[in-house]
């Protein structure tokens, strides 16, 4: 067990504050801090609230569960790395979606979340690489359709549906997001990220 988790799970408890003391980024917070320290397996509601301070009942009014805590971070984080990702100043639409998306796949490939949660629990991940959309997911098929309908405004896109040209690039991105450690070593990931970036490039142009 690593220091921090036995400071986490030693630490004495403080007193919850009131439920409308207490916002939802400090809740998340907290469920990032423990999963970091002691994996999604090993974390409770309880320790969530004890965490940050907040009672259990609190904790439940929003969500029903310890997964149900980690997609909503999971939902946060991703929606972060999206915001950053996509910046105005590209040459034009084709090269700003390639490179936000690279720009994405490469955070989340190296995330401490994502990796915590690959290493310890990967059956989380399961339905949403398997069975369904999750929230990131939606979020990020939306952006990356709007990014195609401008690219294909200003010409630098070929003609296709957005929707359809937008699931390719997410399920080629969620490869190499997840599958990329298997395949290249850390120093190595610039070759997939440059190999990423060709392939959407060419995919993409008219």
């Amino acid at each position: 067990m690593s220091q921090r988790s036995s400071d986490l799970e030693s630490a004495p408890s403080a007193r919850p504050a009131p439920a409308n003391a207490i916002g939802e980024e400090r809740i998340l917070d907290a469920a990032y801090e423990l999963l970091l320290a002691i994996g999604m397996r090993r974390m409770t509601m309880a320790d969530i609230a004890r965490h940050a301070e907040v009672s259990r009942a609190t904790l439940y009014r929003r969500w029903p569960n310890v997964q149900a805590v980690v997609a909503a971070l999971m939902t946060r984080e991703w929606t972060t790395a999206l915001m950053s990702a996509f910046q105005p100043d590209a040459v034009d639409g084709r090269a700003r979606l390639v490179e936000g998306v690279v720009e994405v796949v490469g955070k989340t490939r190296t995330h401490p979340l994502m990796r915590k949660i690959i290493e310890l629990d990967p059956e989380f991940l399961t339905p949403y690489l398997l069975e369904r959309r999750g929230s990131s997911t939606v979020a990020h098929l939306a952006l990356v359709a709007e990014g195609i309908k401008a690219g294909q405004a200003d010409g630098s896109i070929r003609a296709g549906d957005p929707d359809w040209l937008s699931r390719q690039i997410i399920l080629v991105s969620l490869a190499s997001a997840v599958s990329g450690p298997v395949l290249a070593s850390h120093e190595e990931y610039p070759h997939l990220d440059e190999e990423l970036r060709a392939m959407l490039t060419r995919y993409l142009e008219p």
